[in-house]
């Protein structure tokens, strides 16, 4: 089965734990390029605050990896 990720700062990912999400809290660039490669394969979707989608710019436009959302600001 399938996982969706949430990867971004603690205030706004932490909720989506209720959901059932696995939460990645991150903090800055690094922490978010950390918990992008520790997702486990089983991962489908990562839903990104805007923060950490920019510090995965370049892994994105890549194409590889999951598929990512971002959340609005």
């Amino acid at each position: 089965m399938s996982e969706i990720a949430v990867i971004g700062e603690h205030p706004t990912v932490v909720g989506f734990a209720l959901a059932g999400a696995l939460v990645c809290p991150a903090q800055d660039p690094a922490q978010v390029r950390a918990a992008w490669s520790a997702l486990p394969p089983s991962v489908a979707v990562v839903v990104l605050t805007p923060v950490a989608a920019e510090a995965l710019a370049d892994l994105r436009a890549s194409g590889t990896g999951p598929l990512t959302v971002v959340m609005p600001l």
